[in-house]
């Protein structure tokens, strides 16, 4: 078993472009879709990744998962280094970190049934095991994400939405990874079976002692799963730091307004909800400085002209010239 203070993951400073557009007549454009994200994911840890759609968590779980690598950077997994020269991680690389993603019905071959789902990843990396062993594996996974063993010989579409997102679990578990990457795992379900799976998630955690790298947009699923978290915006994290600290001392501004957003199950509580005026900036043309100043209510000459570096205030790390304190209001 993995020791509980392994760092599995050690991002330091990666970055994912793309080149958009251009033609016989026009230039292409670099979209800095991440930039320079650094952090660990230690095992039985989940490090929680937040921020608004196009801030870059998607490109970073691509990153991490080894579908593209980064265009500058670097990070270990499990001690093996990948750098913008990697072409071609190892099979035994690739094994040990898996993605789960939004949509289970969507990731699912509706023509193939569970027991082949299940076995595909089996067939694909362990070519030695037999059918038996096989088909053995795959029933005992069914019985940990809670499915029953008639389940086996049957159909995505004959399954609901919950259960569909616990075969999905079950596949990515089959190569006995470490870390998984839960790509907005719950998003797609109702209300009453978010909290179903966000329970299972929790207990394979402790059973299997896997990292998680937890996406979402949705901070308050992320307040009961996550013991760090990362806060990205326009593909730069701007926040970083321990659950406890983020939800309940946020420094950044950005921050500040996406946990004043998180429903509040206290009746009496009487919390400040702030609203970010104008709307996300095109990633294609940033404003210059920080990028979050034509929204910010702090913004001064400084933001408009100078990119804040990360950097470390009372244990977290933050991207701001003029970190916020308890007394700062969005006047």
């Amino acid at each position: 078993m993995t020791d509980l203070h392994t760092a599995l993951i050690t991002a330091n400073a990666i970055s994912r472009d793309y080149t958009v557009g251009g033609g016989m007549l026009r230039t292409p454009s670099v979209v800095r879709a991440l930039s320079e994200a650094s952090f660990e994911l230690h095992a039985g840890k989940t490090l929680a990744v937040v921020g608004e759609s196009g801030c870059g968590k998607s490109t970073l779980a691509r990153v991490v998962t080894l579908i593209e690598t980064p265009t500058a950077g670097e990070f270990t997994i499990n001690g093996q280094t990948i750098t913008t020269d990697t072409t071609e991680a190892s099979a035994e690389l690739r094994a040990s970190i898996q993605i789960v993603f939004q949509d289970p019905y969507g990731s699912l071959n509706p023509r193939h049934k569970v027991s082949q789902i299940l076995q595909e990843p089996l067939v694909i990396n362990r070519p030695d095991l037999s059918s038996r062993q096989r088909d053995d594996r795959s029933r005992e996974m069914l019985s940990l994400v809670g499915l029953r063993p008639e389940h086996h010989e049957r159909y995505p579409h004959m399954f609901s939405g919950g259960q569909r997102q616990r075969i999905a679990i079950a596949r990515a578990l089959m190569l006995e990874p470490g870390i998984l990457v839960l790509d907005e795992p719950v998003s797609a379900l109702d209300l009453s079976i978010q909290s179903q799976i966000l329970n299972l998630l929790v207990e394979l955690q402790d059973r299997l002692n896997l990292a998680y790298l937890f996406i979402s947009h949705d901070l308050s699923v992320v307040k009961h799963m996550a013991d760090d978290i990362m806060v990205m915006y326009l593909g730069r994290v701007v926040e970083a730091g321990k659950t406890d600290q983020v939800f309940h001392q946020p420094r950044h501004p950005y921050t500040r307004a996406l946990v004043s957003a998180t429903p509040v199950a206290d009746p009496t509580s009487r919390q400040q909800r702030i609203h970010l005026e104008g709307e996300l900036p095109s990633p294609l043309s940033p404003p210059a400085g920080c990028a979050f100043n034509p929204r910010c209510w702090k913004t001064a000459e400084q933001c408009r002209t100078q990119r804040p570096e990360l950097d470390n205030h009372g244990g977290r790390q933050i991207a701001c010239h003029f970190p916020l304190d308890d007394k700062d209001t969005a006047d």
